[in-house]
């Protein structure tokens, strides 16, 4: 069975048809000649047309018309019009409705199927954008954690299994994997979902002011509480709350956060009259608590309360075969919300994009996509790949130390930390959205490498 595309010509000179079509089998294509557009419609309904090729100036329907009355069936199917040098404005006009590209008669046979040819591999671009489409729409409940490795396999079935209860979850994965992600998809498949969805990221608030945002103050309880509030516990009544980087908080907001989980109530600053909450509660945190635990630094009785399921989110290194499916995932994006065409990743540049090891995952991945798509012309190529990214096509980012072993994961965040802050200056608040991680989560890796 012949699987080449299909080519339909729609031509009412027998001999230019005749032509055009033996210059397109020869080319490798199956052809489909025409003399009218009222054929042309009729066999562009029944069959799979790759690339329609038609003459504007025809008897009975023109193709224009055809090109109008082809691009309602289909919005995406490429079009390609043939003119007379004297009728370049109809051209115009015919790409202004939508199609492909044009070719002037005479024409050059070598540039009719150079614009054959581009317009195949455009089509092939908008199937896989349909393709693409479709994961997402599979994926849709998942509020775009996108992927299709065994890894997030394991996390979507999980997800699915314990969305419908009313269980705690503890959610636990690196800066920029998803968690966030993670716990609206479960509310969002949980019976709360016509409820609340509340976040808070514990890690970026003081003490004080957390135990406020979380339980609510009472009016005048502290300078500036101008008036009652109810406090993000209540807040999310009847929904769900998430208490993202939960490893931060302090020992002291730990034993109010039990207390608070273990009686399903909360006493507002200000206030010694409990009131009731219902909300269900999910944690999300990039610190290994059962270490923490281990060092003192967790409650192990807050820990067991938070931790009755665990989902383990996976490194974006850990999937490098969803690398391919984000990158066009936030391609596609990135042009809907630039207004632009979509474009293409060149091989060279795909491959540094699965070779790298993303300390910042998907977070990092996509603003690596948005420079990408804004520094780049109609294919994203190597050189508009942030440098970090675009040396681990040639695998620069893997050197060896001096002492002849490969660095340790933590060793290449480190120097990709500090080559970043020196990139802007040491502007830190920069250096975190280019990372893709948040400012308390950067300053607490420098902490941690005793860099502030």
């Amino acid at each position: 069975m012949n699987t080449a595309p299909l080519i339909l010509v729609a031509e009412d000179e027998d001999l230019m048809r005749a032509i055009v079509a033996r210059l397109l089998e020869d080319a490798g294509y199956r052809v489909a000649g025409v003399a009218s557009a009222e054929e042309a419609l009729e066999k562009f309904a029944a069959e799979d047309v790759a690339v329609t090729l038609t003459d504007i100036r025809m008897a009975g329907m023109d193709g224009l018309t055809l090109l109008d009355r082809i691009k309602d069936i289909d919005a995406e199917a490429i079009v390609i019009v043939m003119t007379a040098y004297s009728s370049v404005d109809s051209a115009v006009a015919a790409l202004r409705k939508g199609a492909y590209d044009y070719v002037t008669k005479p024409f050059v046979n070598e540039d009719l199927l150079q614009s054959v040819k581009n317009a195949i591999r455009q089509r092939e671009l908008f199937r896989e954008n349909r393709q693409l489409r479709r994961e997402l729409d599979r994926r849709y409940c998942f509020s775009e954690l996108i992927g299709t490795s065994a890894a997030l396999e394991s996390v979507f079935r999980l997800v699915e299994k314990v969305a419908s209860t009313n269980t705690n979850i503890l959610i636990q994965g690196e800066s920029g994997t998803g968690k966030e992600l993670v716990a609206r998809a479960i509310h969002h498949n949980s019976p709360r979902a016509a409820f609340p969805f509340v976040a808070i990221n514990c890690g970026a608030l003081p003490e004080t002011l957390l135990e406020s945002e979380l339980f609510g103050h009472t009016k005048g309880a502290f300078t500036g509480a101008i008036a009652s509030k109810p406090g993000l516990l209540r807040s999310a009544e009847g929904g769900t709350i998430l208490l993202d980087e939960v490893g931060e908080i302090s020992s002291a907001m730990q034993v109010r956060l039990l207390r608070a989980l273990q009686e399903h109530e909360v006493t507002p600053v200000g206030s010694s009259a409990p009131v009731a909450f219902d909300a269900r509660i999910i944690c999300a945190t990039n610190r290994d608590l059962e270490k923490e635990v281990a060092v003192g630094r967790f409650r192990e009785d807050l820990f067991y309360r938070l931790n009755v399921i665990e989902v383990h989110l996976p490194p974006l290194r850990e999937r490098r075969e969803d690398i391919p499916l984000l990158v066009r995932h936030f391609i596609t994006r990135t042009a809907r919300e630039q207004q632009r065409p979509e474009k293409s990743v060149e091989p060279p540049a795909m491959s540094a994009f699965i070779n790298y090891v993303w300390p910042g995952n998907v977070r990092e991945l996509q603003n690596a996509i948005e420079r990408a798509f804004t520094l780049s012309g109609e294919q994203i190529d190597l050189d508009s790949l942030p440098p970090r990214v675009r040396d681990a096509a040639a695998g620069h980012l893997s050197t060896r130390d001096p002492d002849g072993l490969r660095p340790t994961l933590e060793e290449i965040e480190r120097r990709h930390i500090f080559e970043t802050l020196v990139s802007v200056n040491q502007d830190k608040a920069r250096a975190a959205n280019i990372l893709g991680i948040d400012l308390s989560t950067l300053y607490r890796k420098l902490k941690r490498y005793d860099a502030v």
